[in-house]
């Protein structure tokens, strides 16, 4: 079953499965740039009030299954982690600014995200029986009762 969180005004559970990886797909996130990477993304999730349930960095795309609070969306989140990790990786590690192929621009433009929740048959399914149930509640108060 899901894990469901909550903040003052919401209980949420709002999980996705995000994929993206280095400019021209370069197997570069190894060794201790990819320990970087890894630690910048628990430290920016956490300062965000996200949660990681899943974190592997490969040697040329990062995997990421996280818990994200409705009040930041992805596009923030991702221009967060891309943005900061990528500064700190230039500034840490000076060798890979000098590569002319970089342009200070250390990810690739794009990423790749799907939600994770509840079974999409479960939904349709609490759909179909809510609307037959909502249509025998109606009927029920326009048939006139006895009492």
């Amino acid at each position: 079953m899901a894990k469901w969180r909550k903040q003052s005004h919401v209980v949420y559970q709002c999980s996705y499965h995000i994929v993206w990886c280095p400019k021209y797909r370069f197997r570069i996130l190894e060794g201790a740039v990819g320990k970087y990477v890894e630690e910048r993304i628990r430290t920016i999730c956490e300062w965000k009030g996200s949660e990681i349930e899943e974190l592997k960095v490969m040697k040329d795309h990062v995997h990421l299954v996280v818990t994200v609070p409705p009040k930041v969306s992805i596009s923030e989140l991702m221009g967060f982690l891309k943005g900061k990790t990528a500064i700190g990786l230039f500034k840490t590690y000076r060798n890979l600014r000098r590569k002319p192929y970089w342009g200070n621009h250390f990810w690739s433009r794009g990423y790749c995200v799907t939600t994770i929740g509840l079974e999409e048959e479960k939904i349709r399914r609490y759909v179909k029986y809510q609307e037959d149930k909502e249509r025998l509640e109606e009927k029920e108060r326009e048939e006139p009762g006895l009492f």
